[in-house]
């Protein structure tokens, strides 16, 4: 895994009841890009040094928008067909 500080790390939940974590990359301590990476977490809005596991990736910020883009594309095109096929 490789990141620098402006980046983002995305922690994807493979549990139903919790959600994927997002944070940016405020610091890089490992050689190279590699971690542990300070992270200033979105949803607690602390900081941490993490040594991400196997659920873990790292996204540039233009990554990160086009990811949520094409999040947003697919959220309005189902419902736009739930509006025009109804939901009976």
């Amino acid at each position: 895994m490789h990141a620098n500080a402006g980046d983002w790390l995305v922690v994807e939940q493979s549990s139903v009841d919790r959600r994927a974590r997002r944070g940016r990359v405020v610091e890089v301590a490992g050689p190279d890009g590699a971690p542990p990476y300070r992270v200033h977490w979105l949803d607690t809005e602390r900081e941490a040094l993490v040594f991400p596991g196997p659920d873990a990736h790292v996204l540039t910020e233009a990554e990160l928008l086009d990811l949520d883009a094409k999040t947003t594309d697919r959220i309005v095109a189902v419902q736009r067909s739930i509006r025009v096929h109804g939901t009976s």
